[in-house]
């Protein structure tokens, strides 16, 4: 009998592909993180940007043919895409044909979101979708799922087209009823796609926005409607289509609509108020118009930029609310920036509950975890932490009033647009300082949400209680 002997050379390869084989097994696919995922539509943005600015320094992108100069190109281009509305040329009469073209496809790309686009034009020529494409969508149009995430990007497209289409018709429609012959259907189109984007860009001209239709309910209230609906988001008006019952809406449909009701009222009733016998805004108009134009300036600040009045004309006290309005911003998931309704909602109802000494944060007879309160309350801490640097920044580089150093500030980092006459003056670093505070506002929370996402980790772990004195 021959026995089978192995050398120790083969014993050797053996031991190697055996070691080789469980590397290879252990080795998994990274799915991609929240960070990485938002990190990847801030570069997006980024190129966006830079593309955008080099589009805008062309002579033909002028209406005097001449270079723009980078700095303000910039400027404008990020304030386009990230769908602020601050301006440091006037839209309607520096920028040429071409020029309003880019801006628009700048806004439309904002608003609607640079990766839903680009998900869209893969979805054309039959592209195939990872896990990574879902996240970065998800992210961006606030939902969790990943299975429906496609079917739900087509249907924003075409509510979001319906929505412009629907609102350019009755703009032009409302020029043409009032023969306003400086404007055209160019123009519709445009105060359209930028209102529903919560942009603020306008072609009426020498920065007046819509003061020239203090008095016209149509052109006022189809904007506020825009802005509305932009700045509320597709997935709370799926919600409220879908099932159209107050008792039978999530949790976050019921904070959205009832934080916003309660600003609308408010901001109202206190703009209607304060400036009822203010000359340079609304002291001279029928009763009618204050309480129209009372209406829309409640509306506009939460990130939309447009005006009826004159920013500067507003009372102190006018000036201080506009500025909390433009803080608290539109909803999650939406056109509009600022710390988010959403936000404020939950934590008003921590504040709420804890007053009426319950041990748990609820709300319309659902309970919210203690991730959400805590995430809500660091976003808000550090948006205003990100405000407080930003107003010291300008102060050091600007010589305005502080108070008009604290409203461009939160402009911008809300992604407002509205400014009382300070903007097309900066210096070049205050220009730069806000260009980036822009870029933040747009995308720092989600980014910061991401981060938090990533960092949660679930522990049974308890440390010793021990009460700390407040108040």
């Amino acid at each position: 009998m021959i026995k089978n002997r192995t050398s120790p050379v083969d014993k050797l390869i053996f031991r190697l592909r055996q070691r080789q084989t469980l590397k290879l097994s252990l080795k998994i696919a990274k799915t991609p993180t929240p960070i990485s995922s938002t990190l990847l539509l801030a570069y997006g943005f980024l190129t966006v940007i830079l593309l955008g600015t080099l589009l805008l320094m062309l002579p033909f992108a002028s209406k005097s043919g001449h270079f723009t100069s980078p700095i303000n190109a910039l400027f404008t281009s990020t304030s386009a895409l990230c769908v602020t509305g601050l301006a440091v040329v006037d839209t309607g009469t520096y920028w040429s044909g071409f020029g309003q073209t880019v801006l628009l496809v700048l806004i439309q790309i904002g608003g609607f979101g640079f990766i839903v686009g680009t998900t869209l034009l893969l979805f054309a020529i039959g592209g195939k979708f990872g896990l990574k494409e879902r996240l970065i969508i998800s992210d961006q149009v606030g939902v969790d799922e990943f299975g429906g995430v496609l079917g739900l990007v087509i249907k924003v497209a075409v509510f979001t087209l319906i929505m412009e289409f629907l609102g350019a018709l009755i703009f032009y429609l409302r020029f043409l009823a009032i023969g306003d012959s400086s404007v055209s259907l160019w123009t519709a189109v445009f105060q359209a796609v930028s209102a529903f984007n919560n942009c603020g860009m306008d072609l009426f001209g020498n920065y007046k926005s819509l003061m020239f239709y203090q008095g016209d309910a149509f052109i006022l209230l189809t904007t506020a409607f825009l802005i509305i609906t932009g700045g509320t988001g597709y997935i709370v008006w799926a919600d409220l289509m879908r099932n159209r019952r107050f008792y039978k809406f999530s949790l976050d449909t019921k904070l959205v609509l009832v934080t916003t009701g309660i600003l609308l009222a408010f901001g109202t009733l206190f703009y209607f108020i304060v400036e009822f016998t203010n000359p340079a805004t609304m002291g001279t108009m029928t009763f009618f118009q204050k309480l129209l134009v009372a209406f829309f300036q409640s509306v506009s600040p939460r990130t939309a930029g447009f005006t009826a009045v004159d920013i500067a004309g507003l009372r102190q006290a006018s000036i201080f609310f506009t500025m909390l309005l433009m803080f608290v911003g539109g909803a999650s998931g939406s056109t509009a920036g600022g710390v988010k309704v959403n936000t404020i909602g939950v934590l008003s109802v921590t504040a709420i509950s804890l007053v009426q000494g319950k041990s748990r944060v609820s709300a319309f007879g659902r309970q919210l975890t203690s991730q959400t309160v805590f995430r809500a309350l660091t976003l808000f801490l550090v948006y205003l932490s990100v405000v407080s640097l930003v107003a010291l920044l300008l102060s050091l580089v600007e010589h305005f009033s502080f108070d008009s150093i604290l409203f461009e500030t939160f402009s911008a980092l809300g992604t407002v647009g509205l400014t009382t006459g300070i903007t097309p003056i900066l210096t070049i670093p205050g220009k730069l300082i806000l260009t980036i505070a822009m870029f933040v506002g747009r995308l720092g929370p989600l980014a910061l949400m991401a981060f938090l996402v990533a960092r949660q980790r679930h522990t049974e772990l308890e440390y010793p209680h021990e009460p700390v004195k407040l108040g």
